[in-house]
C-alpha cells in the first residue's frame, strides 16, 4: 500500500491551519442585522453594519436581528367595576442598531429585552388603562379602544427608547368580555332585534292601512263625484219635467187632447160605462154600450 509523502500531509495541515486562523480575521454581517464585537468581556462602542468587515481574531461576536418584529401579548385587564376582561395586543417593534452595544451590555439578548422589559411593561400599562375604564363593556367601545391603543404606544415609546428599542405601533387584536356579560350583551342584542323586527312589522301594518284609507278615500271621493253628476242630472230632470208641466198647465188645448185620450182609454174597457150627465136632467144619460146586450 502506498504511502502518503510526508511533505503533502505537512502542506495540507499548514493550509487547514491557516485557513482557519484566516477566518477570524474577517466577519460577514447578513442583511437586516447587526454584530456586536467584545473583546476579553469588553463590549465594543461601535456596532458591524451588514457586509463583510477585516476584523481583530481575538474578537467575539453578538449579531442582532434589527428588522421589524411583532410581540403578540394577552393579558387580563381589570377595570373599575373589577371584572377581568382578556385583551390581546401587538406590538410592532425593532432593535435600534446603533444601541445595539448597550442592549449586549445592560440586558443582553433579543429574548432578554422582552423578558425584562417590553413584556413587564406592556403588562403594566394594560393593568393601568384598566383602571380608567368603567365597565368593563367599555372596552368595545371605540373611543375606549382609541385611548388605550395612544396609551400603549406613548408608554412603550417613552420607556423602550432609552432601552434601545424603537416601538413602531401597539395594536389591539381582540377583546374578550366575561362570559355572563357577553351572555348579557347577545341577550340585549336579540331583545334589540326583536323590537326592530316588531317595529318594521308595525311599520308594514301602518303602511298598509294607510293604503287601505287612501284606496277608500279615493272610492269615496269617486262616489261622491258620481252622486253630484246624478244629483245635477235629476235636478235637471225636474226642472225639466217643472217647465214641461208649467207650459201644459198653461195650455188648454193639450189638457183637452189629454182628456180624449183618457176617454179613449175608457172606451175600449168592456167593463167602463161612460156618461155624460146634462146639467139639467135628474138621470145622467149613458151615451156608450147603447147597442150591448145586457
Amino acid at each position: 500500500m502506498n504511502k502518503v509523502p510526508a511533505k503533502l500531509v505537512t502542506v495540507a495541515v499548514v493550509f487547514l491551519i491557516l485557513f482557519m486562523i484566516g477566518s477570524r480575521f474577517w466577519i460577514v454581517v447578513p442583511a437586516g442585522h447587526t454584530a456586536v464585537a467584545s473583546l476579553f468581556g469588553k463590549v465594543q462602542d461601535t456596532p458591524y453594519s451588514e457586509g463583510l468587515h477585516i476584523v481583530n481574531p481575538l474578537l467575539s461576536w453578538h449579531v442582532y436581528d434589527v428588522r421589524q418584529k411583532s410581540h403578540k401579548e394577552t393579558a387580563n385587564v381589570p377595570s373599575q367595576d373589577q371584572l377581568q376582561t382578556q385583551v390581546d395586543v401587538s406590538v410592532q417593534y425593532r432593535l435600534i442598531a446603533e444601541a445595539t452595544p448597550r442592549i449586549l451590555q445592560e440586558t443582553g439578548t433579543v429574548d432578554d429585552v422582552l423578558r425584562v422589559h417590553l413584556v413587564p411593561k406592556l403588562r403594566s400599562l394594560l393593568r393601568e388603562q384598566g383602571k380608567t375604564v368603567k365597565r368593563a363593556e367599555d372596552f368595545f367601545q371605540e373611543t375606549t379602544q382609541d385611548t388605550l391603543q395612544r396609551a400603549l404606544l406613548d408608554g412603550l415609546r417613552n420607556y423602550l427608547q432609552p432601552k434601545g428599542v424603537e416601538v413602531d405601533a401597539v395594536l389591539l387584536r381582540d377583546i374578550t368580555l366575561p362570559q355572563f356579560i357577553t351572555r348579557a350583551i347577545e341577550a340585549k342584542k336579540e331583545r334589540e332585534q326583536a323590537v326592530e323586527k316588531q317595529k318594521a312589522e308595525l311599520e308594514r301594518f301602518r303602511t298598509e292601512q294607510q293604503q287601505k284609507i287612501a284606496a277608500a278615500q279615493a272610492e269615496r271621493a269617486a262616489a261622491e263625484e258620481e252622486a253630484a253628476k246624478r244629483r245635477l242630472l235629476a235636478d235637471a230632470q225636474a226642472y225639466e219635467i217643472e217647465r214641461i208641466n208649467k207650459a201644459i198647465g198653461s195650455n188648454d188645448n193639450y189638457v183637452k187632447l189629454q182628456a180624449l185620450k183618457a176617454l179613449e182609454a175608457i172606451s175600449k174597457d168592456p167593463a167602463s160605462k161612460v156618461y155624460f150627465i146634462n146639467g139639467d136632467s135628474p138621470q145622467p144619460l149613458p151615451l156608450m154600450h147603447m147597442g150591448e146586450k145586457k
